[in-house]
């Protein structure tokens, strides 16, 4: 697990978040008029793991139960991605539920069979697992009932993934919905992540075999207020400082609704500060995917130029986790 660890974490790299449920990438198909099957999905999962430089500022793809078994002509995905020199990892967690008696927070399931699972899923190629929770914010929320929930499974699906070989990213999402603050999402930060070590501790998870996976410190989407880059990265270092332990070899943002441009910004200003023990890093999801889909729109012809899109998103977020990216790097899109 220590050498995935590393491997994960090697300098100029980060991860490609492509774990959609079938719900979800099915409402971003349904946007640009690509019809949901079996065969899209392998078809659009192929497309990105192929491409030619993927490897180059990639160092691990998170897929979804039914990419894992799906091939690209007579290869396994996950085969596919490790010839390349890429791990492949999978999403083990089943979603989120309402949690009872409090209005608007939610718990995520999936823990029962587990170990089962993670048994199969080593066999498949996986060698890392992530699991999300997603925390809501508000003047009163979140309870610290739904925090306790969260951030108990987490270490629950942490300590079952490492006794079975397998690296646990552990993702508790404060949502970037609302119009809080940025002082108060740091708040909520801190006290999540703070709660969640205490239980990784009670499950005797060993944190140098982990990688963190959280959101940056920005104010809520419907806030009045905004936050210049060099703040957000202030604030994001000063809660990681206060509330995850050095022991953590490395952290990696997830981009949470933010658009590529101001992903990448946010992480280049955050990685360019320095003074952090850990390794810091990225796991995209849509800030990496968005111009590739939209480029692809389901047709074959269309692959070069959604790769080509994957290619610069993922070589402006390769010079961002090195503090070397501009907005002089960015370039029209291949959809311009």
């Amino acid at each position: 697990m220590r050498s995935t660890v590393e491997a994960l974490l090697a300098p100029g790299k980060g991860l490609l978040a492509a774990d959609e449920s079938l719900k979800t990438i099915g409402k971003r198909f349904e946007a640009l008029g690509i019809a949901c099957t079996e065969e899209s999905r392998r078809n659009y999962r192929a497309m990105l793991i192929t491409t030619p430089t993927l490897p180059e500022h990639i160092s691990g793809v998170i897929l979804y139960d039914e990419t894992l078994r799906q091939k690209v002509g007579d290869a396994l995905i996950p085969d596919v991605l490790s010839r390349s020199g890429v791990i492949p990892g999978i999403k083990v967690d089943k979603g989120t539920v309402a949690l009872p008696s409090l209005p608007g927070e939610k718990v995520t399931e999936g823990l029962d069979g587990l170990r089962e699972r993670l048994a199969e899923y080593w066999r498949l190629g996986a060698r890392f697992t992530k699991w999300r929770a997603v925390i809501a914010v508000s003047a009163q929320l979140p309870s610290r009932a739904c925090i306790d929930a969260n951030t108990q499974a987490l270490a629950r699906f942490a300590a079952l993934c490492q006794e079975a070989s397998l690296v646990p990213i552990i993702e508790p999402e404060v949502l970037m919905d609302g119009n809080h603050t940025l002082q108060r999402c740091e708040e909520v930060t801190t006290r999540v992540l703070s709660n969640l070590f205490d239980h990784l501790s009670e499950y005797q998870v060993s944190l140098e075999k982990m990688i963190l996976k959280t959101g940056m410190v920005l104010p809520g989407r419907d806030s009045p207020d905004t936050a210049p880059d060099w703040e957000v990265a202030e604030g994001t270092l000063r809660c990681l400082r206060r509330s995850v332990p050095s022991a953590v070899p490395g952290i990696v943002f997830l981009s949470g609704g933010q658009s590529s441009v101001a992903a990448t910004a946010r992480l280049n200003a955050i990685c360019a500060m320095g003074r952090a023990p850990w390794t810091l890093s990225f796991s995209f999801g849509r800030a990496l995917q968005n111009d590739a889909m939209a480029a692809w729109r389901g047709l074959a012809a269309n692959v070069p130029a959604a790769q080509d899109a994957l290619r610069h998103r993922t070589e402006c977020n390769g010079l961002a986790v090195q503090g070397k990216y501009s907005s002089q790097i960015e370039r029209a899109s291949p959809l311009d």
